[in-house]
């Protein structure tokens, strides 16, 4: 049976990484209580470096993959879209993986495929936790999308999502609206939830308004059926908003539908905003303002960071990069 870093790691009880730094000899930061441990394990469990899928890693196939969590949600296509265009223009033919945001599935991704079938990995995680991001013999480059993983020892590339819904929000505002509500609020793996929520409060108490929780609402999964049902909840209040900022399009959209179905006119009596800039967006009734992160630089930057490394022209310690956004005002808000 071949044994691997997570089997010495799990027998010692210590992180992978950890393990990691005593079997590349790195010691810097291992105790030598852990290092007499994790070499003893190493000797008891009979653990060999893999030493030819290393060899294998240095000779590149021209394939990365890019894996994502959600095949329902047009944004992640979009991404897609954009780093195959991208890559292709360097030569690489891109692996698209759809992982449900399951662990086993994004470990498989980064550890499990044979070392010779991928030379990179661009993946937006939703399962993993920091000590899964370490690079080792069975791993190739990878860089990081979306707002999780903050901290790993990898390249990592997002939008700045305070300042994303602080944006929207800010625009609402401008239009005189003063009741505003948020769908999508819910805590979960992604710290995109809570990042966001900054942002809209911030806005919030710059102007001087006092944020009323019972306009926080969750959005399930961010789909069109989350952002329908918080909006139904919204307008059963004794005093429904005037304006929501939807912290994703699909939630938005469904908002939408249930808005184009009641009494209320839109953006005359409650205005409406996304975020992420999805086509179905653009050609909703009315047409979705929204926030619009930049597709192709997020797709320029991972691609480029990553074969920069697979390259080995970057040697740098890993960067976090913020790609721009900008508003995207449309009839949903403006009318």
């Amino acid at each position: 049976m071949t044994v691997h870093l997570k089997d010495i790691a799990a027998y010692t009880g210590v992180s992978i990484k950890t393990v990691s730094n005593v079997v590349n000899g790195n010691y810097e930061h291992v105790g030598p209580k852990t290092r007499t441990l994790v070499l003893e394990a190493i000797k008891k469990l009979n653990y060999k470096p893999n030493v030819a899928a290393r060899h294998l890693r240095k000779a590149p196939v021209g394939v990365l993959a890019y894996a994502f969590p959600d095949l329902a949600n047009p944004y992640f296509a979009e991404v897609g879209e954009a780093i195959v265009a991208v890559a292709n223009q360097q030569g690489y033919t891109v692996l698209l993986d759809f992982t449900s945001a399951q662990r086993d599935k994004e470990l498989n991704v980064l550890t499990g495929l044979q070392p010779h079938l991928l030379d990179g990995v661009i993946l937006d995680s939703h399962a993993l936790d920091l000590e899964d991001i370490v690079l080792n013999d069975t791993q190739r480059p990878i860089v990081l999308l979306g707002e999780r993983l903050f901290g790993a020892s990898v390249d990592h590339i997002l939008i700045d999502n305070v300042a994303a819904s602080y944006t929207a929000t800010k625009h609402l505002l401008s239009l005189g609206k003063r009741r505003i509500a948020a769908i999508g609020v819910q805590q979960c793996r992604s710290e995109a939830p809570s990042l966001r929520l900054q942002g809209f409060i911030q806005a919030l108490t710059e102007e001087g308004l006092a944020v009323d929780e019972a306009l926080l609402l969750e959005g399930g999964l961010w789909h069109r059926a989350d952002g329908a049902a918080a909006m139904r909840r919204l307008l059963s209040l004794d005093e429904p908003p005037d304006a929501v900022c939807c912290f994703n399009d699909l939630m938005a959209l469904g908002a939408l539908s249930v808005l184009n179905e009641s009494s209320y006119r839109v953006p005359g009596d409650i205005a409406i905003i996304g975020i992420d800039d999805i086509e179905d967006g653009r050609y909703a009734n009315p047409a979705l303002s929204t926030i619009a992160p930049d597709k192709h630089e997020i797709a320029r930057l991972a691609v480029t960071l990553l074969v920069e490394r697979i390259k080995g022209t970057r040697n740098g310690p890993p960067e976090c990069i913020k790609a721009p956004f900008r508003l995207c005002p449309r009839a949903s808000t403006l009318g």
